[in-house]
């Protein structure tokens, strides 16, 4: 009666569940299984790139229509551009988590290639001795590499900071050079809100997207490059 109960409540038979384990311990398994996985890892970090390319190139799109309507007429309002600002604080949340996905797969990628293909390259060790094992572990229980204030402030220093700026330079084009026949508060006023005081809000929003930007990092994102000089293997004198 107990052994009826114990082979149905078993999803697999135990020849089933040991299937993984076997090539865990059969060189030449695990190693025509793992180029698979590596070809798997690669796919999802260069998808995660592409969907981060197209937040960007939708936000970049949307601003140059923005600007172009913006100052297509002096009748336009100058609040446009706030809106604007406000459309790429969205885009900037969304691309936050998709880099975040893709610094995961990227990191995978990485950390397969120094202590396997490296070591296959000229073995003279692994990066970590337990590699299989953190891998295994992070297979089983995913973990982002990148906290999400760190993903922003890496956006708004590659990216966003640039497209912000943009807009900050337009808005304040756009209430004073654009607008001669009014005086720059007027131009930049709210409904209810006088153009110092959005002016001033302005300010604050940009001094923290400037202390965001440079917020300083001690991680170093496993397999980037940080102001290393370029390396010379190309260059390196060879013997006959």
């Amino acid at each position: 009666m107990n052994s009826d109960v114990e082979h149905t409540d078993s999803p697999l038979d135990p020849e089933d569940q040991e299937i993984a384990a076997e090539i865990a311990d059969d060189a030449e398994a695990l190693l025509s299984a793992l180029p698979h996985y590596y070809r798997g890892e690669v796919s999802q970090a260069t998808s995660s790139q592409d969907r981060i390319d197209q937040t960007t190139n939708w936000a970049i799109t949307v601003i140059a229509a923005l600007l172009s309507v913006v100052f297509s007429s002096p009748d336009m309002p100058a609040y446009l551009l706030l809106v604007g600002i406000l459309i790429l604080c969205i885009f900037l949340s969304y691309e936050v988590r998709r880099y975040r996905f893709y610094d995961l797969y990227r990191a995978r990628v990485r950390f397969f290639q120094e202590n396997v293909f490296a070591n296959a390259l000229e073995p003279s060790g692994v990066e970590h001795s337990r590699w299989r094992e953190e891998l295994s572990d992070d297979l089983r229980y995913p973990t982002f590499k990148v906290t999400a204030r760190e993903a922003l402030s890496r956006r708004v220093r590659r990216i966003y900071g640039l497209l912000f700026a943009v807009l900050g330079v337009a808005w304040v084009a756009k209430v004073t050079l654009f607008t001669p026949e009014a005086q720059w508060t007027e131009a930049a006023e709210l409904p209810g809100v006088h153009g110092a005081v959005v002016a001033g809000l302005l300010v604050g929003f940009y001094v923290g997207l400037l202390a965001i930007a440079k917020r300083p990092s001690n991680r170093q994102a496993k397999g980037e490059i940080y102001g290393a000089e370029p390396g010379e293997w190309k260059n390196g004198n060879e013997e006959d």
